[in-house]
């Protein structure tokens, strides 16, 4: 009897601990919806011809309801805000313990940042992690100082003080949360030309530090290992600006690793991108339309010089993806009627 009272009290305390962990930890359903991008990942389909990995300039640029529409090409974002190239890298592992992509597309502006920058974006794209290796690698390579992994494996040590900041939003996605993305695609309908460029500022020095030269060399040898084609791409927003002295440097990488990398600044025009409709906060990031030229685009190199065949003919898989560009063409239609109406998106979960 004894022994009873201490294992049910045990799974109550277990119970306990989680439900108030859940409670207390932020929902990203009706603000920050970025930081709920991480772990929808796990609840999707596993078998993606690619995968993305990177910071805003893949999860707000690329469509892969559209990559499918086109060319009948699976893919999934893996994308997070300001995703430092190790939690790319990690993130990629991750992603590589449940399927094997025959293409990686790595957008390389990560690279300007070579040690961790805060807790914030931190959090945003490792919370929604499962436990694992490759989340604990994670954790240690972001964490800033103030920082401890214990905060990460039971992040109501972090948030236990949000009792009085609960809102209904923690209540009403306490159980489940809704998708905040298709297939890792971050959708916006507004338009905000990009009128004014700023001119990047003069850096004391632009070269590339080493952790990120580390961790890009890991991505690099992870994708040889698995026999995955590895494509570098800088994605066409104009603003972070993006140096001559950076584009050398991945070329000089790409060339010496036989990569590819497709500067997307450079063939913006050939893209059809046009930046007085296609992005929606001034050059910062593409809106649906931007990134459904973009990604014919891609999807054309994809098909052309990686091979990857068109699946459509797939009844299983034309299945799945049927329901997935349902949601994406519903979202896009009401964020639509929504700027109509009240010159304002509403519409971020599903």
């Amino acid at each position: 009897m004894k022994r009873l009272c201490i294992c049910v009290a045990t799974i109550a305390f277990v119970i306990c601990f989680l439900s108030a962990q859940r409670l207390l930890a932020p929902k990203y359903m009706e603000s920050l919806h970025e930081g709920a991008l991480t772990a929808e990942y796990y609840d999707d389909e596993k078998d993606n011809d690619v995968l993305f990995i990177g910071d805003c300039e893949v999860y707000e640029n690329f469509s892969p309801a559209e990559l499918w529409k086109a060319y009948g090409i699976t893919s999934y974002i893996r994308g997070g805000p300001q995703q430092l190239i190790w939690q790319s890298y990690y993130l990629l592992l991750d992603a590589l313990r449940y399927e094997t992509p025959d293409v990686v597309v790595f957008n390389v502006l990560a690279m300007k940042y070579d040690a961790p920058q805060s807790e914030a974006y931190n959090r945003l794209n490792l919370d929604g992690m499962r436990l694992s290796r490759a989340k604990l690698g994670a954790i240690l390579a972001s964490m800033t100082p103030e920082e401890t992994v214990l905060s990460y494996i039971f992040p109501i040590f972090r948030y236990h003080d949000r009792w009085n900041a609960l809102t209904s939003e923690d209540l009403k996605y306490f159980a489940a949360s809704e998708s905040v993305s298709h297939s890792g695609y971050y959708m916006r309908n507004d338009v905000k030309p990009a009128n004014i460029v700023p001119e990047g500022p003069k850096l004391a020095d632009y070269r590339f530090g080493e952790n990120s030269y580390k961790y890009l060399d890991k991505i690099t040898a992870l994708c040889e290992s698995k026999g995955i084609d590895l494509l570098l791409v800088k994605a066409p927003t104009i603003y972070p600006h993006w140096y001559p002295q950076w584009d050398e440097q991945i070329r000089d990488y790409a060339d010496e690793h036989r990569l590819r990398f497709v500067n997307f600044l450079e063939r913006a025009e050939e893209a059809g991108i046009d930046f007085d409709t296609d992005t929606y906060d001034g050059g910062l990031h593409l809106n649906r339309r931007g990134a459904e030229k973009l990604t014919d685009f891609l999807g054309k190199l994809l098909a052309e010089d990686y091979g990857l065949e068109d699946r459509r003919t797939d009844a299983a898989v034309a299945a799945i993806w049927r329901e997935k560009t349902r949601d994406y063409e519903r979202m896009a239609e009401a964020q639509l009627r929504e700027l109509d109406e009240y010159g304002e998106i509403r519409t971020f979960t599903y």
